[in-house]
């Protein structure tokens, strides 16, 4: 984090930062509060945090136990409730203006909630979170339309990040990525899941809400399994 900051202020802008466990709710509640005594308002808010379920057991609906769904569940959607509630709840105190209303949440979801590929990725923890965070974006742009408060989430494909280094070691993997996102013509580069978030939470996009935009180099309109 601090590498980031320093190159932000180098660039002549200024930022900060609070590390905190977005599962643990006190923890979460913190962090919203640095933010907003920090800049004062909250005009977005990204919800990236979460991962893979693999390590708590998360596989096919037949091999989960109890532990592996939640676990999953709590990193990748519960986490992203404690951290948005504090938010939206400084969001309908802000002062709403033409430009951005009164903010903009963007969650990230994944291709795998809409877009099984059973061969290569059977867990069901995992798509069931991101399809949880589909839901839980759309009833949040429904509701807080009137406030002002736009919601919402991107759906990437295989994009390369430390997550997906498993992934990209995989020759089979590798393949599957080249056919079905003919776009990239493999995994997807980070940056572009960066720009379309950026778009939806910037200015730009004031008249979007309870979108989930698939960035995911074709996959979705591609035949290839």
């Amino acid at each position: 984090c601090q590498a980031l900051i320093d190159s932000i202020a180098a660039a002549g802008g200024t930022a900060s930062y609070a590390a905190a466990e977005l599962t643990d709710a006190s923890a979460a509640a913190s962090a919203a509060q640095h933010g907003i005594e920090w800049l004062g308002r909250i005009d977005g808010l990204f919800n990236i945090a979460g991962g893979s379920g693999r390590g708590f057991g998360d596989g096919p609906l037949h091999t989960l136990d109890a532990d592996a769904w939640e676990q999953t569940m709590r990193l990748n959607a519960t986490s992203l409730v404690l951290i948005s509630a504090p938010v939206v709840r400084a969001m309908l105190l802000q002062e709403r203006d033409e430009a951005r209303q009164r903010g903009a949440v963007v969650n990230m979801s994944s291709v795998l909630a809409s877009q099984p590929v059973p061969g290569l990725f059977a867990t069901h923890a995992y798509a069931a979170s991101k399809g949880a965070i589909n839901s839980l974006t759309l009833a949040s742009a429904a509701h807080y339309a009137p406030e002002g408060i736009r919601f919402n989430a991107v759906a990437p494909g295989l994009t390369t990040s430390p997550m997906s280094a498993r992934a990209a070691a995989d020759a089979k993997t590798v393949a599957f990525s080249k056919a079905k996102q003919p776009l990239t013509g493999g995994f997807i580069p980070a940056e572009d899941v960066a720009a379309a978030a950026l778009f939806l939470i910037s200015p730009e996009a004031r008249a979007v809400t309870g979108q989930i935009v698939a960035v995911d180099g074709g996959w979705s309109v591609t035949s290839a399994s």
